[in-house]
């Protein structure tokens, strides 16, 4: 096994602590006592029930996780459209205005396109809301669902399909019994992609939300620019454990699916042995 030299080590070392050490120094200050956030004045969960009967808070939360779940669900099912369109349609009249629309939010400013759907709601007389947010979130988030779900789509083995319609299978049939199944951690990596993308969005939110429709990075951001206060480091580590507990609940499922494939591969190896 090749070993790290030091400068690697000490590369590695200040990036992790620039990264988390400041994630770290927020969850302990979450369970301090006082008001101030730079003093420590003993331990306690006090702020964490206090944000629990904060109702701004909870009202924002509910309507990121309402946004971002509609959001996501529905950039997955364009830009799973948008990916299978580019690839297997091959060179087609517009083929490179169409990529180029898909692949310019991802290098637009965040700030353009806000501003500019902000102006094509008021030009269509649609008020900002929930329903703003949704079309909002879902226009970005879907360029980022096509890039995944394309990636997986020119690695796919197309004869896999053509062996299915020779059974039998119609063309819808295909691409749901066999092309869906197999490029399906593509789109679900796509979903929690999109789906996180929305929860965090706050330049685009401050363009396009509305007065009952406060999401929780806006609400922060507001509440920040008049102080630092202790629910704000409860909320930040309630955020911080729930994205840690997701993270490790996919690394587990994919080496479960690795283990169980190549099990597979393996039974499927000995069974044309023998």
């Amino acid at each position: 096994m090749r070993r790290l030299s030091a400068f690697n080590v000490v590369s590695l070392t200040l990036g992790f602590a620039f990264l988390y050490v400041p994630m770290l120094i927020l969850v302990i200050y979450s369970f301090n006592e006082s008001k101030l956030v730079t003093v420590w004045a003993g331990f306690s969960t006090k702020w964490y029930g206090e944000l629990a009967g904060n109702q701004q808070f909870l009202d924002a939360a509910w309507v990121t996780l309402r946004v971002a779940f509609f959001s996501s669900t529905i950039a997955t099912v364009l830009g799973t459209m948008a990916a299978y369109a580019l690839i297997r349609s091959g060179r087609f009249w517009g083929r490179t205005a169409f990529s180029g629309m898909i692949y310019a939010p991802l290098v637009m400013p965040e700030v353009i396109t806000g501003l500019s759907l902000l102006l094509l709601f008021i030009a269509i007389g649609l008020d900002r809301g929930i329903l703003t947010l949704v079309l909002a979130h879902t226009t970005f988030c879907m360029c980022y669902v096509s890039v995944v779900v394309s990636s997986r789509l020119i690695t796919f083995d197309q004869s896999l399909e053509e062996a299915a319609r020779d059974l039998g299978c119609t063309a819808a049939e295909s691409f749901r019994l066999v092309t869906l199944p197999i490029i399906a951690p593509a789109v679900v990596s796509g979903w929690l992609l999109a789906f996180t993308l929305s929860l965090d969005d706050l330049v685009i939110a401050s363009f396009t939300s509305g007065p009952s429709s406060t999401t929780l990075p806006i609400k922060i951001f507001s509440s920040v620019r008049l102080g630092v206060s202790p629910e704000i480091n409860a909320l930040s580590t309630i955020m911080i454990g729930i994205v840690a507990i997701g993270v490790i609940i996919a690394s587990l499922m994919t080496k479960r699916s690795m283990a169980r494939r190549l099990a597979d591969e393996a039974a499927a190896d000995r069974a044309e042995l023998t």
